[in-house]
């Protein structure tokens, strides 16, 4: 059997092995997969994360991917980022957050980070912030600024969090959007700098704490 014979006989073991019905085989598959890296591998990791229906097997693949070379992993995840599939993006957009390449900064584009899918958009929300350089950190702020007051309690707390990772050059959008006329939009500004000034603080306890400004802001005043 030749060596290529000998590759692709492997690749098609763990295929087979990540289509089993029971999520606890496509655990070990991917675990044997990580544990045991080749080449021929990476493809078949990447097309089980489209359509990986368990949250565990899924972060063990991410994990798999993070074992393999670096250089030839991130060159076969770019292309999911434009899929039409919204796992594969988002699933894609996670390995490489922690793959942390910075050949993938330039393609989490605004459409990515305003994804219509939630989890497409929280996933780039998070690359991003690890990803961007010193110097981008303050536009790509103004372009999460766009998506305050986006979606349920934990999608905004994953966008604060993600200003949070930004640090000192997001402070100039999120106070500009704490003056925003929507008053959710204020709200959540106002929260996202609290969890910035305070990242030890719930984000439960800042969003209190902003609806309250919020509120003592739009309160009539009494002329004595």
């Amino acid at each position: 059997m030749t060596d290529t014979n000998i590759e692709t006989d492997a690749a098609r073991r763990l295929d087979t092995a990540l289509q089993a019905e029971s999520a606890s085989t496509r655990l070990q598959a991917a675990l044997t997969a990580g544990t045991h890296p080749r080449p021929e591998y990476i493809r078949v990791v990447i097309a089980q994360c489209r359509i990986e229906p368990d949250f565990s097997v899924r972060d063990m693949l991410t994990w798999a991917l993070t074992r393999h070379d670096r250089e030839a992993t991130v060159d076969l995840l770019l292309p999911e980022l434009g899929s039409a599939t919204p796992q594969a993006r988002s699933q894609a957009l996670h390995s490489l957050s922690k793959i942390r390449d910075p050949r993938a900064w330039p393609a989490i584009t605004t459409s990515l980070l305003t994804d219509d899918d939630a989890e497409v958009a929280r996933a780039a929300w998070r690359t991003a912030a690890g990803l961007a350089p010193d110097e981008e950190k303050g536009r790509l702020a103004e372009v999460l600024a766009t998506q305050f007051a986006r979606g349920d309690h934990d999608l905004q707390r994953s966008l604060s969090r993600a200003f949070a990772m930004l640090g000192a050059p997001a402070t100039a959008a999120v106070e500009k959007a704490s003056t925003y006329p929507g008053p959710e939009v204020r709200i959540h500004a106002i929260a996202t700098a609290h969890v910035m000034e305070n990242p030890d603080d719930g984000f439960e306890a800042a969003v209190a704490e902003a609806q309250r400004v919020v509120a003592l802001r739009a309160a009539p005043r009494i002329e004595e």
